[in-house]
């Protein structure tokens, strides 16, 4: 698996970004972002259980990872179609503020190590991303296990400070200091 301090894999595919046909599919590429932090995160599949609950978070909290100049990606092996039925279908994913990148051919979960070799779709897996392209943290969990997209916040900001930061450092405390 790709972890800390490698450099995130190239991609290009198809993302859903509304729920209009007209403009509902765009590529998005590494490039498409350049020089913002990404915030990338992996879920099995759309029309779940698991999955609706974090992505509706992580769309609660977007404006929160735009604050910081993060750009929020949401993934999956299903088609960018089988994405945009979802948002119509679903009430809480309607108004997602965020791409959700179809990665049809596996190649990027492939490429950072996170498809499930049993199951043949993503690992509920997170990454963030910083300006130059390095992954600064990986999180991935079992498959039924949502994550917590306020912790992912928090460890964007620690990353940010670029500063030694304690267990359960919260932006706005004391950083610590090498005497």
């Amino acid at each position: 698996m790709k972890t800390v301090g490698k450099k995130f894999p190239k991609f290009s595919m198809q993302a859903t970004v509304s729920n209009d046909i007209d403009d509902a599919f765009v590529k998005i590429d590494n490039d498409t972002y350049k020089g913002k932090w990404l915030v990338v995160f992996f879920y099995p599949k759309d029309f779940t259980f698991v999955c609706p609950t974090e992505i509706k978070a992580f769309g609660d909290l977007n404006s929160e990872f735009a604050d910081r100049d993060a750009q929020v990606l949401a993934a999956s092996t299903d088609s960018e179609f089988v994405h945009l039925a979802w948002r119509r279908d679903h009430k809480d994913l309607n108004d997602l503020p965020f791409p959700m990148l179809a990665d049809v051919k596996r190649e990027l979960t492939s490429d950072l190590g996170i498809l499930d070799k049993e199951e043949g779709v993503a690992q509920r897996a997170t990454f963030i991303v910083d300006p130059e392209g390095i992954i600064r943290f990986v999180s991935v969990t079992d498959l039924n296990v949502g994550r917590n997209p306020e912790e992912v916040l928090r460890v964007l900001d620690a990353l940010q400070t670029d500063e030694l930061c304690p267990c359960n450092w919260n932006a706005g405390q004391d950083t610590l200091k090498v005497a």
